[in-house]
């Protein structure tokens, strides 16, 4: 039966344990999304303003570590945080990486300038053709691995951060019945 001591017990003890997992994801969401700021942990482009706008938005700060500390107060905020950092994460992914490229087309004079070169690569995915990764991006060096890694590492933690939300919620939904069988 749902009322029994038991059932209390193992809710009490999901709680806890989902507690402690959205408050660890929430830290490594943070500090992924602080290393996204420091390419090749050099704090130059930063300086210079040369950091993406998906790096710069912080969802991974906000969204999948401060929001997810909201957790212990309001569930719908911590799946807010996670689902912007999931939504974001996937965007930065589909966009590539802002890096500096060559811009010139073939009547014109070479010239490099910073962006995100690969928005507009329509026949091709750069996520499948590593043949771009090093040669399309000119600065800061391995700018697509860094990348690619880190918005894959937010995307995965965010996911598991609605996971656990998910989790959570029917937790305190069980419980609630739990403790109303109770009385």
């Amino acid at each position: 039966m749902l009322s029994s001591p038991d059932a209390m017990a193992c809710s009490r003890t999901c709680s806890r344990i989902l507690g402690l997992s959205l408050g660890t994801t929430a830290l490594f969401a943070a500090g992924a999304n602080l290393v996204l700021l420091f390419p090749n942990w050099d704090v130059t482009y930063l300086l210079r303003g040369l950091i993406g706008r998906h790096a710069m938005l912080g969802s991974g700060l906000w969204g999948g570590g401060l929001m997810m500390f909201t957790a212990l107060l309001s569930g719908s905020l911590a799946f807010l945080g996670a689902l912007i950092c999931f939504i974001t994460s996937g965007v930065a992914l589909k966009d590539g990486p802002f890096c500096m490229f060559d811009a010139s087309s073939f009547n014109q004079t070479q010239f490099w300038k910073y962006g995100y070169p690969f928005q507009d690569l329509h026949n091709r995915n750069y996520l499948y053709d590593d043949s771009l990764w090093n040669s399309v991006c000119l600065e800061p060096s391995k700018a697509v691995i860094w990348h690619v890694s880190f918005f894959s590492m937010l995307l995965c933690i965010s996911l598991l951060q609605i996971l656990l939300v998910v989790i959570h919620f029917f937790n305190s939904f069980l419980s609630l019945f739990c403790s109303l069988c109770d009385k």
